[in-house]
């Protein structure tokens, strides 16, 4: 299976998850965390969805499935460990045009879900097309140890100065050249290191001007 590689915008956007127990809550802190409005099918619950509840992050509705429950959503997420049912749901999603994923089925999937290092608004995904999570992880978690905070940072930074290095550079070529000069001469290492100074000289030998950095302390 070749799968298309998208970041998806679920802000305000409802989300069915059917399942409370430990797969479905995390699903659902995931969904919360994009800023989805999240919708809870089942019967059972874990305290993990219990408390989201109690917090009036999730909305819960707490029955079996019905086929109805898909009609105003945006994505469906089966989180059941009732097999008949998951295959049930995902053939639900798709006569209503709905895209489904169904927890360890990657067969029964229009997406999955990889593995995901996070930085501030830095994001890397790791994906083995459903084939091995567990492969996914493992490369997760060696990369988290060469991605720390201080990448958090230099995108924000980046950020900031990216319209003055639009206004200089003109071309995407140009602007391409002047972050490869940034890094190369040691940006990340000074972001690292809080390094202000030499962090507002480098930048001032590429623009032309003094740009503060904007990095917490």
């Amino acid at each position: 299976m070749k799968y298309y590689p998208v970041n998806l915008n679920v802000r305000d956007r409802c989300c069915l998850v059917v399942g409370a127990g430990a797969v479905g809550a995390r699903k659902a802190a995931v969904l919360l965390s994009c800023g989805a409005k999240v919708r809870v099918v089942s019967p059972e619950i874990s305290d993990a969805v219990s408390h989201m509840v109690l917090e009036n992050r999730i909305f819960l509705e707490r029955r079996s499935y019905q086929e109805a429950d898909i009609y105003d959503v945006f994505l469906v997420f089966a989180a059941t460990d009732n097999t008949e049912l998951n295959q049930r749901i995902y053939e639900d999603a798709r006569r209503h045009g709905k895209l489904c994923n169904i927890a360890d089925h990657p067969e029964l999937c229009d997406f999955t879900l990889p593995a995901v290092i996070e930085r501030g608004d830095l994001m890397i995904a790791v994906s083995t097309s459903g084939k091995s999570p567990a492969y996914a992880r493992w490369i997760r978690q060696r990369l988290e140890t060469q991605f720390g905070p201080e990448h958090a940072e230099l995108l924000q930074l980046l950020g900031g100065i990216r319209r003055q290095i639009q206004q200089r550079a003109g071309d995407s070529e140009g602007q391409r050249r002047i972050f490869e000069y940034l890094m190369e001469h040691g940006l990340l290492e000074h972001v690292k290191n809080k390094d202000r100074q030499q962090i507002d000289e480098l930048l001032a030998s590429v623009l032309g001007a003094l740009v503060k950095s904007q990095i917490s302390d």
